[in-house]
């Protein structure tokens, strides 16, 4: 699997999907439940200000009604120096200790936070700058007229419990987002651990293990529920199996009786045209009985009778015994002492099936090879014939298939051989494939045998390095 392909396949994953789905939701409810704490605890601390404000205003009201604003050249008015950096026009004290600017309209208080004025509320910014402070304002009467009492409250404690709550949320918020993205990973896995183990069972199970079931979690969950559903549907599935392969088999079994008889009572007959044309249907019926039976005992799971062999010897005799043609000649390549465990009668099969194959499809030679390589015990049966294309050449292992496109010649078979063929290399822990020329099957050499080829190769290695 390519590495793109493998990243799309982990992202399309329920287990990955479902995390980043809790993930994004709990993140989207956390930054909106963040934002409405912070703007309410603002305007709670805000409004608090406002309050103090408001209430120190009205606490130095009484205050402010005795005093009396004055110009700036009146006599006996001095400047003196700003007692806040705040203030932007310089002061003058007066009688009394009365603080006045020069323009005589804003008299300070002794409290610096508190301001009497005629001037407009926007004019006084320079004192109270929007953001920082809280004011509130009352209207007094002073000595000289009515005025404007105004009160200021630094909004600094409500800047540094914004910044202790961001504090906390800035790096708090990520960690529970990373805790409840590995908590549902650990809860999704766990939850779909039983999928996985249905899905490898399921995977595992073949049309020749259908006894076999998925394992049930206890949770009693929809998980649960699947697995029993699955179960089911492999108890029905083992029962419909069971019964065709009886019924192939018994088929296979009572057919035989009855076209044996035909074959011979049309043996006996008197030659003609005729009865030699039915005797080579009645030989295909026969052959095709033969095969249904070989594959009812191979997907019922016969236990194999295995004895240590020499594959040359059966492969030799199997070949002379396959079907010929007087065009076609056979030639053996045969390694001696190619031991391996087996089933005589079931390899004999084997090698028939390839070799009734390439004799039907060679031009002029088939070639039988049995050798030891590489461990293995190699069995290759190749013809000169038009070959398979590339393209087919796993489905001719397909049951009933036939490719008379590209074989001509094929006079005959109902597209079993291959199958069986495969099927008994599978029985004996070997494959079967079709290689550039021809059927190549290999098997595990016996333990004599790879013993063997073990001690050749290290004679061979003792006398390469010696030499």
């Amino acid at each position: 699997m390519r590495r793109w392909e493998w990243l799309v396949a982990g992202v399309s994953s329920v287990r990955v999907r479902a995390t980043a789905a809790a993930t994004l939701v709990v993140a989207l409810a956390l930054g909106l439940a963040a934002l409405i704490l912070v703007l309410a605890l603002r305007g709670s601390l805000v409004s608090s200000a406002d309050a103090e404000a408001a209430k120190k205003a009205m606490a130095a009201a009484p205050y402010a009604q005795t005093i009396e604003i004055k110009k700036a050249d009146d006599e006996g008015v001095r400047p003196v120096t700003p007692a806040s950096p705040a203030q932007t026009a310089p002061l003058v004290s007066g009688k009394d200790g009365e603080i006045y600017t020069s323009d005589g309209r804003v008299v300070r208080l002794a409290d610096p936070d508190l301001l009497v004025t005629k001037k407009k509320a926007v004019e006084t910014q320079a004192w109270a700058a929007p953001g920082e402070y809280a004011v509130a304002g009352v209207e007094v009467a002073t000595a000289n007229g009515p005025a404007t009492l105004l009160a200021r409250v630094s909004l600094d404690s409500v800047q540094q419990a914004l910044q202790t709550l961001y504090q906390t949320l800035l790096p708090g918020v990520p960690a529970l987002l990373v805790v409840v993205a590995a908590m549902t990973w650990l809860s999704v896995g766990r939850a779909l651990g039983p999928v996985a183990a249905i899905r490898a069972k399921v995977a595992d199970i073949t049309a020749r293990d259908l006894n076999q079931r998925v394992p049930v979690p206890r949770s009693r969950d929809e998980i649960a529920a699947l697995a029993t559903t699955v179960n089911g549907t492999l108890d029905r599935l083992e029962t419909a199996v069971e019964r065709h392969k009886r019924f192939v088999a018994d088929a296979a079994h009572e057919l035989r009786s009855p076209i044996a008889t035909l074959r011979a009572r049309l043996e006996l007959a008197e030659p003609s045209e005729l009865t030699k044309e039915a005797l080579a249907d009645v030989e295909r019926l026969q052959s095709l009985a033969a095969d249904l039976l070989m594959l009812a005992k191979l997907d019922a799971g016969e236990p194999l009778r295995a004895t240590e062999l020499d594959l040359g010897q059966v492969a030799a005799e199997a070949a002379l015994r396959a079907r010929r043609r007087p065009e076609v000649r056979v030639e053996l390549d045969v390694e001696p002492d190619v031991v391996m465990r087996g089933s005589s009668a079931h390899l004999d099969r084997l090698v028939t099936n390839l070799a009734d194959n390439a004799v039907r499809h060679a031009a002029a030679t088939v070639r039988v090879r049995v050798a030891a390589e590489d461990g293995q015990a190699v069995l290759e049966v190749s013809d000169d014939g038009p070959g398979i294309p590339p393209e087919k050449r796993e489905a001719v292992f397909g049951r009933f298939t036939r490719l008379d496109e590209a074989r001509a010649r094929d006079a005959g078979g109902a597209g079993l051989g291959l199958p069986i063929a495969r099927d008994i290399a599978h029985l004996h822990g070997g494959s079967l494939v079709y290689g550039d020329s021809g059927f190549v099957a290999r098997f595990p050499l016996g333990a004599t045998q790879a013993s063997s080829c073990r001690k050749a190769r290290a004679i061979a290695c003792r006398e390469t390095s010696s030499g």
